[in-house]
């Protein structure tokens, strides 16, 4: 009979702890997910980060241009640059497409600034950048609803702050960016 007991004990313990890490390594993968998404994110960033030098020389040189969207554009960057997690990443992320916004009105009040080919094959390129940041947003706020999702139901509720695994942030559109770009906002005409 002690022997049965003992076997009982031996398997429930093997198969609890079998659970707990099939939950673990769940969650390492949801994780990793979530870091690849943000990763995918952060390229694209630094793609866009890198071009805004080359929009504000050519900005600059034609000097009529109104320079409060050069300065919100270059100010938007350097936040961006000094972003030192994710979340703040994700403010200033916000903060440089909605600078951009000015930039792609001016393009459309401007017909000679849009004859520009420095300027159009920017402004190109910029446009594509975005594109593909809407994309990866979406995909990464899909995986991290999944990470987020998996960290607080039961059993991985216990388990996720054991290993301090914590809620990621969502990257949310702000009221701004919703807003359709207006040469009048963003010149403040």
């Amino acid at each position: 009979m002690v022997m049965i007991v003992s076997v009982v004990s031996v398997l429930v313990g093997l198969i609890v702890l079998i659970s707990g890490i099939s939950m673990y390594n769940n969650l390492i993968a949801l994780k990793n997910r979530a870091d690849l998404a943000w990763a995918n994110i952060d390229v694209i960033l630094k793609q866009r980060f890198d071009e805004i030098p080359s929009l504000i020389e050519v900005l600059e040189q034609a000097a009529q241009y109104e320079k409060s969207v050069i300065e919100k554009v270059a100010e938007a960057r350097t936040r961006y640059g000094g972003a030192r997690n994710d979340r703040q990443k994700l403010e200033a992320s916000n903060e440089l497409s909605l600078a951009l916004s000015g930039v792609f009105a001016i393009g459309e009040a401007y017909p000679d600034l849009k004859a520009n080919a420095q300027f159009t094959h920017i402004l190109n390129r910029l446009s594509g950048l975005e594109d593909q940041l809407s994309d990866r947003r979406e995909s990464y706020n899909d995986t991290v609803t999944l990470w987020n999702t998996a960290i607080t139901q039961f059993p991985e509720v216990f388990i996720a702050p054991m290993f301090g695994f914590q809620a990621k942030p969502l990257f949310k559109v702000s009221e701004a960016e919703k807003a359709r770009p207006s040469l009048k906002m963003n010149l403040g005409v």
